[in-house]
């Protein structure tokens, strides 16, 4: 099964967003920085996971 890059960013981006949101909703606000704080974790993860190359398949 092949996964493009794309796919492997996009569950990153969502990964990384909701761990910040889940973190930042903890006092029961959100407040302007934690709301950049969210926004940068899944545009940081969608770079550096776009970023690097699948693992090339090895033939046995």
């Amino acid at each position: 099964m092949k996964i493009s890059s794309i796919a492997k960013s996009i569950v990153a981006g969502l990964a990384a967003g909701a761990t910040a949101a889940v973190t930042a909703i903890q006092d029961g606000t959100l407040s302007p920085g934690e709301g950049v704080t969210i926004v940068l974790a899944v545009l940081g993860a969608w770079g550096i996971v776009y970023a690097v190359p699948n693992k090339p398949k090895t033939s046995v």
